[in-house]
Order: C-alpha cells, then structure tokens, then sequence
C-alpha cells in the first residue's frame, strides 16, 4: 500500500512551498540527529526507545508497539497493554513490512527493522489516516536507522563478549603457563635430587622446599624414614598395626593423596605392594594444586628409588639365602668366606643360628624384614633366607634370644617363638648350629609357652634326653617321677613342684631355697614334707635325687607340661 501524497499542489505560493520544504529540512536535521545518537554504544532497549520517542516529532503519527526478536521469538518491548491480535498480525508479516488492521479502525502500519541478517524486530505506528509520502519517508528512514543501530549494537556486544572471552582465555592461558612453569621446577628439582643419590632424605627435602610444609616420609609400617622441616615429633609416634594396615587400605581406596586428620597422606604404591608413605603436615588445610602436584610428583620419584632399591636388595637377599642355604647344609670354609666377603659379611668370628616363626605368617617378607631389623637394631650383622615354615639368620655374635623375641614382637605383634643354635667359630659349625636351633625351636613351640624364645645351649640335660623323636617318652619319664606332685597341684592349686625344683637347683640349700623362692624357712620345710609323703620318696637318696632332678629340669623345659 502506497500512502497519499503531500506538498505537490500546483496552487502552492511560492512562501508556502518555501515553508514546507524547511519543515522537511528540519525533520531531515532531527532524523540525523536522532540516528546519530541510537549509534553512539545504546544497548538495544535504549535504541528501540530513542526511536519510539521520535516518531510524534518526525510525522503526525503514534507509536502503537515495538518489538525486539530475541533467540528468534517476538519479544514486546514498550508499556503499552498486551495485544495478542496484534501479536500474530506482526507474526504474519514474517520479516517484512506492511500494513495491520486495528479493531477501532484508523491507519497502522509495521515497519520491519531488518539487518543484515534478517529482521531485528519491527517499529508499529498509527494515525487516525494514512501519512504524507514525505512522512512515510522518515519513518521508513526511522526504521532503518534503527535496524542499522540495533545491527551494530548486536555488533558490539559481539566485540565485547569476544574481547572477554580472549580476556578470560589469555587469564586461563597465562595460569596455564604459570601452572607449567611451577611443575616443570618440580620436575627438574625432583629429577635432580632422584638422579643425585639424595635418596629419601633428599626428596623429603625437595617437598617442604617446594610447599613449604614438613614431610614425613615412613615405610609401610610407620616407621620414619626421613623428615624434612619444623616440627619433627620426638619421639615419633607409631600407631598399632591393625591401625596402621587399615589406614594404608583407606588410602589405596583413592587414586589421589588422602586427607587423615591433619596429614596428607599419598601411597608409593609402584605396583602392587606399598612400599612407604609421603606425608605433608597440613593441619591448616592450606595445600593447593601445586603443593599436591609436589606431593604426587614426589611420590612417583620416590616409588622410582624404593623399586629400584628393592630390586637390589632382591638381587643381594637371593645371594644371601644362597650362601645361607649353603652353609647351614655344608660348604668349604674357604668358598664359605669368599662368597660372604662378596656380599660384604664378615664370616670370621663368632656367629649363631637364629630360627623364627611367627605365628601363621611362617616365612612371608614382613617376618624376614622385621627379623633383619631388629638384628640391626643391635648393632649385629645377619644374613638372611626363608625355608618353606621359617626365616632363619646367620648372625655375628651371640644376641639374647629374648631380646629379638622382643624386637620382634614389638614390630609384628602377635605371638612366635624362637630357637636359638650354639656358638659357630668357622662356616662348617653352622650346620649345627642349625639342627639345634630347630631343636630348641620345636621344644619352644611344643611347650605349655609357645611364645618366647629358647636357647639350645640354655636347654641343659634336656639336649641329651630330648633328640626329636622321643618326646612322648621324655614324657611318661616326668609323670612317672612328678606325676603325683603334678596332680596335686592341680587339685589344689599349689606350687609343690617349683618348691621341688628350686630346692634341688639350689642343692638342698634350706636357706637359698628359702630366699629364691621368697617364703620363711618353716614353710619350706612344711613343704617338703608334704612333698616326701605324697611321692613317698626319700629327698636324701642319691638316685631319687638324681631322677627327681632330671625330670624337673625336663619339666621346666616343656613348660610345665606333663
């Protein structure tokens, strides 16, 4: 629909021509004026309101509605009340220009504001009656100013979501390479201490260097290895072992380092066995991605070194059990001195059989690896190797079997036994010292007190009479000589036997009888007569004595069974 014109009559005097083109001249000015200012950085609101608020100024029309198309929906975005007829009317004009019937009648007509990607939205105006042609002109040039202002506001706000978005990305990228710098110097600082022999106390070093926080770094057992910063409790604490093996399987549940209280706890875990722990002493929670990128970095380093450690020490533990194996079946001393010479043990001087087992884990590594270190812990050298129900030592010197039970026991907990072999001078006594140390172990085991330790060369009389295959005689031997005096103290719960005994350790000795066994002189005497009349034997004959003697003396090595 073409609107009617305006201003072309042949009538017009010349001032009345003069006046309406400087009417025109002015709208014209105030059209300029108003695009320039929709192109000066207006959101699109503000454009579509600038233009709105133009429209009386520029022709004798209204403004009935404006639209805004947002994510490709009609969005009405002027005061006016909702019109829904009018909704689909602008709908049905689908990005073009055109005229709309009102229900009261009167002129309307929808400009589309078009860009260069499609329409932007549209510009509805009314008036009583169609405009001038002049007028319709700026109103059209109105609409597409503003769809040219709208363009280049969506234009901006392009320009501006980039910019930031290269703002954010160059943030990202300039954190990524701080990021890569901070763990290429953890790489390099932890390579070179791996590469320089530091060892644990070199990484640990390197961690509290690169976080600023004390590390502790233990074997599987909580035993400390190395600490590096503030802080280092002395003693250290150890926790129980059921502990300690339930703390290593919470961790090993999480591939990433593991929060216990006010440590972070991360597992050198190369394969399948954890070989130790690096902790970061973190009570504030302050560790971040670097410090546990130290920490997981410094895990992998370490779990590098105890496997490469662990495979030397294989390698010298096989050589030893060898050597063990060997000279506790019989070798030449010669061969014998050599092949330990090589190993770095020194087989000259006194040495011993030491046998361990300890409870259902016989012979597994952590047996092997306490027993090794307690014997260190005496300042002892040992070599090592396992047969199919025991771990057994070659130890320099002669330790107290007491003292690694001990050692052990404190380590492993739970109960074991151990047998302790005499005094080997040269390679070819070790064999020996062998058979009596399974000796005295299997008596230890077989005894009323399996958990100890027992000495071959502590057994006495009873290394004669016990030879490994006749215990049952050994005995009926003590039951027929104590059997009374047994089952009396069984039924009343007396100690007649240890009286018995210890008064013929003593000799006979009334006084030194008395005093060992802390009770008075008469009481003693009360004893031994109650003694004489329930075995019905005379204490002053030589072969009741020499028989009474013999069979406590076995007695107290079974353990007081019988």
């Amino acid at each position: 629909m073409t609107p009617a014109g305006a201003g072309d009559s042949a009538h017009e005097t010349p001032q009345e021509a003069d006046g309406w083109w400087h009417d025109r001249l002015s709208n014209l000015r105030g059209l300029f004026v108003v695009s320039t200012r929709m192109f000066d950085g207006r959101e699109a609101d503000d454009i579509i309101r600038l233009a709105a608020a133009s429209v009386p100024s520029l022709s004798g029309c209204g403004v009935k509605a404006v639209y805004l198309i947002i994510d490709g929906a009609l969005s009405r975005r002027d005061d006016s009340e909702p019109d829904a007829k009018l909704d689909r009317q602008v709908l049905l004009l689908d990005g073009g220009s055109g005229l709309l019937l009102l229900p009261g009648g009167g002129w309307c007509w929808g400009f589309a504001l078009r860009g260069p990607t499609g329409p932007r939205g549209y510009l509805v105006v009314r008036a009583p009656a169609e405009p001038p042609k002049d007028e319709f002109f700026l109103l059209e040039a109105l609409s597409q100013q503003t769809a040219g202002a709208l363009a280049n506001c969506s234009l901006h706000r392009h320009e501006r979501e980039q910019a930031l978005e290269l703002q954010e990305l160059n943030g990202r990228l300039s954190a990524s390479v701080a990021r890569l710098e901070q763990q290429t110097h953890v790489h390099e600082l932890l390579s070179d201490i791996s590469v320089s022999g530091a060892g644990e106390p070199g990484i640990a070093n390197a961690v509290h260097q690169l976080t600023s926080l004390p590390v502790a770094i233990e074997d599987r057992f909580g035993n400390l290895r190395a600490w590096a910063g503030p802080g280092r409790p002395d003693p250290y604490p150890k926790t129980a072992a059921h502990r300690r093996e339930d703390l290593l399987r919470r961790a090993a549940a999480v591939p990433h380092p593991f929060r216990e209280k006010d440590r972070l706890i991360s597992l050198v875990k190369p394969r399948y066995e954890v070989l130790g722990v690096v902790a970061l002493v973190d009570p504030r929670q302050t560790v971040g991605s670097h410090e546990m990128f130290a920490l997981e970095y410094a895990t992998t380093v370490l779990a590098l070194e105890l496997s490469h450690l662990r495979n030397l020490a294989e390698v010298e533990l096989r050589l030893h059990r060898d050597l063990v194996d060997d000279l506790i079946t019989g070798t030449d001393d010669e061969s014998a001195y050599a092949r330990a010479g090589a190993l770095g043990h020194d087989l000259r001087g006194p040495h011993c059989v030491i046998v361990v087992r300890w409870g259902e884990r016989r012979a597994d590594d952590a047996v092997a690896e306490a027993a090794s270190r307690a014997i260190a812990s005496l300042q002892l050298s040992s070599m090592i190797s396992r047969r199919s129900d025991a771990v057994v030592l070659l130890v320099g010197g002669c330790p107290e079997g007491d003292m690694v039970h001990r050692l052990l026991s404190e380590n492993l907990g739970g109960a074991g036994a151990i047998g302790v072999g005499g005094r080997c001078d040269c390679p070819g006594d070790f064999p020996r010292s062998y058979s009596e140390a399974r000796r005295a172990l299997d008596i230890r085991r077989k005894s009323r007190s399996p958990d100890g330790a027992t000495a071959f060369d502590r057994l006495g009389l009873f290394r004669i009479l016990d030879t490994g295959g006749n215990r049952a005689e050994i005995m009926a031997y003590v039951r027929e000589w104590l059997g009374s005096l047994l089952d009396y103290d069984e039924r009343k719960n007396t100690d007649l036997v240890q009286t018995l005994t210890q008064y013929l350790e003593c000799g006979g000795h009334y006084d030194e009888t008395a005093s060992a066994l802390v009770i008075h002189r008469s009481t003693l005497r009360y004893r031994l007569g109650r003694i004489r009349e329930i075995t019905d034997l005379d204490l002053n004959d030589v072969d009741s004595r020499l028989n009474l003697h013999v069979a406590t003396r076995a007695w107290k090595v079974l353990g007081g069974s019988a």
